[in-house]
């Protein structure tokens, strides 16, 4: 029988190594190769043509979701690596395209691939492809449910990952390619950027006000004008935001302003 050949999908290079240790102890079972964010393995997957991902969800750039968002039909079978409860991941008990969590156990990873590796066998190849579209559905509904709709973002902070949760956060600012969160008076560089980052927001809790720029909506105290018909947003941490052009409209109706 020919070996399942697996690409590695993770920016800690720690984790990259402990699961291809794990993989390496596991029969009939080729790490094909590694990639450390989403347009490496989009390159890695066109090149290599893997028999299976394992993907991690948390990435700089783009997360795992939009990584097959990217892929399309082109996504293999894939396993996601999550730092996610089991509650919130019940439902996937029973898929076929299955799920581990971190810190990841060698006998879960094992049962998880030999899962992949059936249903790579017993399905034709459009039936995963919809399975794996409606697992990541159902995965984003249940991680925004867990959460009470609300997303959270993994920030790198003095050696350690840390969590924010959207509802901590006052606005956020484009920085070239990433963006900046700026939470509980500090501000953290997010690897992802600004218009990537607007399509994952709830619009009914954060506007965008400039091009470079992103308000939490119960964040803002007032809008006043400036020179040049300007208008300038004050956040209740005391940050104060211009207003671009094209969005002062936008804003004034908002909230319920001088038009």
């Amino acid at each position: 029988m020919t070996d399942v050949s697996v690409l590695i999908v993770d920016d800690e290079p720690l984790a990259r190594g402990r699961l291809r240790r794990m993989l390496g102890a596991m029969h009939g079972v080729r790490v094909a190769g590694e990639a450390g964010n989403a347009v490496d393995a989009c390159q890695s997957i066109a090149v290599l043509k893997p028999d299976l991902l394992l993907l991690d969800i948390q990435m700089p750039g783009a997360d795992g979701f939009e990584l097959l968002d990217r892929l399309g039909d082109a996504a293999p079978p894939t396993i996601f690596v999550t730092a996610f409860d089991h509650h919130a991941l019940r439902a996937f008990d029973a898929r076929a395209i299955d799920y581990v969590t971190k810190p990841v156990e060698p006998g879960r990873l094992a049962s998880a691939v030999e899962r992949a590796r059936l249903a790579a066998g017993a399905q034709a190849r459009q039936g995963r492809i919809v399975e794996l579209q409606e697992t990541v559905a159902t995965l984003r509904a249940e991680l925004r449910k867990r959460d009470g709709g609300a997303i959270e973002f993994w920030v790198r902070y003095k050696g350690e990952h840390l969590r924010i949760p959207s509802d901590r956060i006052s606005h956020i600012q484009a920085e070239r390619d990433y963006v900046r969160l700026h939470a509980d008076g500090q501000s953290h560089l997010y690897y992802e950027s600004l218009a990537s980052l607007e399509r994952r927001l709830d619009p009914a809790e954060f506007v965008r006000i400039h091009r470079s720029t992103i308000v939490r909506r119960d964040r803002v105290l007032r809008l006043r004008g400036a020179s040049f018909a300007a208008l300038i947003v004050h956040l209740d941490d005391g940050s104060e935001v211009r207003v671009g052009r094209t969005y002062a409209k936008a804003m004034r109706r908002m909230l319920n302003g001088p038009a």
